[in-house]
Parts: structure tokens; sequence; C-alpha cells
């Protein structure tokens, strides 16, 4: 394993060199339905995939604000490789709450990638001498047809079928880590935006896991790594991430929009499209939207960041308004597409031009959980004082 330190690299410009030869294969990744090698391989080579793990094993530790910024530009490119990208290195930050010699066998090698996704239907985990035997399927596992191993999040049983207790009572739950190579994938991935994730599902039957190969999920007790980046809990980080494909994707389809009311004269009309004042008006309203979110998640990021707070003890405040900092960006980008697809006219439904496959996009990152409007209500009720059960902020 590479043990060059990477603290100090320029995470973000590395990803914007980039952005053309990602931005080249948009439509091969669409019709293929996963990232091609050879932009693997490319962001292999760049290391982007770890940026996120812990710095003795030779990774980067960035921050939270570099992550946003660098996902953001992966995904100024092309939205699945961004959405593949983020999804990589949240799960990628494992490596500290496994010991160095399991995290070395698994993020290891340069083409290292983890990918995991929910449950899809029941789940039959049962702790045994050594270890576990893992049976059930998942699904929406982002990546999983680039991903050298996959670590689902599994409810753990006795032997006798009970749930497995821990101290207080709560059925144990564990990330199960093994090689993908013994799952059985399942091509379901037929959508309409993101089609380049490739999130597939997968199978594996009487599996053993040992021990080692195990972990908690954002466990204070698991965790061998100091650094805030570790102690930033899955949700978040996702949140985050997500926000920034959203940025990312809107950004470009404002410029590509910029580009064509440049030379465009729609019939009805005897001026190109920048000179009409309602253009100009809906335009200047549009980028305030999305500078505003984008700069609203920063601030956030940067100020959660540099509270002096270690992030599992962030105030209710900085993590309502955090969550509504993500929720906000991935909303007002989909509105920014939205107003960039409905000005484009028939210009937007070619395939041809930048703005079809961004609208399908946007409106499966605005689908995905962290985009959804009930995080405004639970944020809401926290800054408003009212209780709340389940920690949903």
């Amino acid at each position: 394993m590479n043990e060059k330190d990477l603290s100090s690299v320029g995470w973000v410009q590395r990803a914007k060199a980039l952005i053309p030869v990602i931005d080249a294969a948009a439509a091969q990744i669409d019709s293929e339905r996963r990232i091609p090698p050879e932009i693997m391989s490319a962001m292999h080579d760049a290391e982007l995939f770890r940026m996120c793990l812990p710095r003795s094993m030779g990774g980067g530790e960035a921050s939270l604000l570099t992550v946003m910024q660098t996902v953001e530009a992966i995904a100024s490119a092309e939205a699945s490789t961004g959405w593949c990208f983020g999804q990589g290195l949240g799960c990628s930050r494992s490596a500290a709450f496994v010991e160095p010699e399991i995290a070395r066998e698994v993020f290891g090698p340069p083409d290292a990638i983890l990918a995991w996704g929910p449950p899809n239907g029941p789940i039959r985990v049962i702790a045994v001498e050594g270890g576990y035997r893992v049976t059930g399927k998942w699904k929406f596992v982002s990546g999983i047809r680039n991903a050298t191993w996959l670590g689902p999040f599994c409810p753990v049983f006795n032997e006798d079928g009970s749930p497995s207790l821990d101290g207080k009572g709560h059925q144990i739950r564990r990330n199960m880590l093994f090689p993908a190579s013994s799952a059985t994938i399942s091509d379901v991935w037929q959508v309409i935006g993101l089609k380049g994730t490739g999130s597939d599902n997968f199978e594996v039957e009487d599996l053993f896991v040992p021990e080692a190969f195990t972990f908690v999920r954002d466990s204070a007790a698991d965790r061998r790594e100091d650094d805030p980046l570790y102690r930033i809990p899955l949700t978040t980080f996702y949140g985050v991430a997500f926000a920034a494909v959203a940025l990312g994707i809107a950004r470009t389809a404002l410029d590509a929009f910029i580009a064509l009311a440049a030379d465009k004269t729609p019939n009805h009309s005897t001026m190109v499209m920048r000179d009409n004042p309602a253009v100009q008006r809906e335009f200047a309203q549009a980028e305030a939207n999305l500078g505003s979110a984008r700069s609203y998640l920063i601030d956030r990021l940067t100020t959660a960041w540099e509270s002096g707070e270690l992030p599992e003890s962030w105030s209710l405040d900085h993590r309502a308004r955090l969550r509504i900092s993500c929720t906000n960006a991935i909303m007002q980008a989909r509105d920014t597409v939205a107003f960039a697809y409905q000005s484009a006219g028939s210009d937007a439904i070619l395939e041809r031009n930048p703005f079809e496959r961004r609208f399908r996009d946007i409106n499966a990152v605005a689908q995905q959980a962290q985009g959804q409007p009930t995080n405004f209500e639970h944020a809401g009720m926290a800054l408003l004082g009212v209780e709340q059960k389940g920690g949903r902020v």
C-alpha cells in the first residue's frame, strides 16, 4: 500500500483536472449503466478515492468542506460519477473502524472500492464462533460494478433465532465486510436518472464473515482514528456529499444555459435570449438561488467544523442548520435545473444537448432521502424547541 502523506493534496484541483475526460464519457456512462474502467482508472490514478482514508494509512483525512467541493467538481462533469464518488468516500471511512491490518486488506489495493446499500427483505445474520454467518439481499448498491468489497449493515441474531442484544437491550447491528466476488449481483438498475451509478442488488447465502471484518457504524467503541472526519455521522456525511452532487449538476446546467442564451433566437422572438429582459431576470434569480444555497451549505460546514466541538458533540443548532443546508441545496439545485431545462425550449429535449440528462439526474438525486422536504420538518422542530424522538437531525 502507498504510505505517502496525502493530507496536503489539492483534491479539488485533482478533480477539476478530470472534468474533460469524465464529461467526454457521459454518453457511455449512461448507456453502459456503470462508470467505465478508463474513468475509474483515471480517478484511482489521481487517488481521489483515498482522500477520506486515515492519514495513518497514507490517506488524505480531508475536511468535510473539501469533500463537498471535490464531489461537486466531479458531479459537474457527470452526475453518476459524482454520486458513486461521494458514496465511495462515505464507505471508505470504514477504514477508521477496523483494525489497521484489516483496513489495509480492504483498502490497500490502488483500485479499492467499498460499496453497500439497504436491505432488500429479511436479513439473517447469525453470531457463531469467530464471526457471523450472513444470508440476505440488499439493494441500491451504488457503484457495485466497480466495487472490490461490500459492507452491508446487518441486524445480528443468536443461533436460536432471537435478536442479539447489547447492554442496553437494543439489537446489535454490524457492518459485514467481504469481497464483492462473494456476492451474486442482480442487474436491476433500469432507471430514468443517475443511470451510470449501476445501483444494482446483491445477495449472499450462508457466508461466513470473520469477527475482525465487522464493525458498528458510527461507534465510538470501534473507532480507531481521532480525526473529526470519522466522528461525523454517516447520514450527515452523505447529506453533504449528495448535496454536492446536486450543486455540481445545477452549476453545469446553468452554465450551459448561458451559452445557449447567447446564440438562440426563439421562433416567437426577434432577439437572442440573453437580450430578453424576462430571461435576464429569471436567470439572475436562478443564479442567486443556487449561489445562496451553495454559500449557506459552505457557511454551515465551516461554522460546525470550526466550532471547536467534536462532531458527535455538535449542538442541536449546528446539526439542524446543517441538515437544512444540505436539503436546501438539493432542492434549489433541482429548481435551477428545471429553470434551465424549461427556458431552453425544444433544445432541452435533445440528447446531444446538455440539458435532458442533467434534468433526469437531478430529479433522481432529489428522490433520495437527503433531498426530501420532511428533513425541513425535523430540523424545524429542533430549532423551534419541539421535542422529537429518533435523533432525526
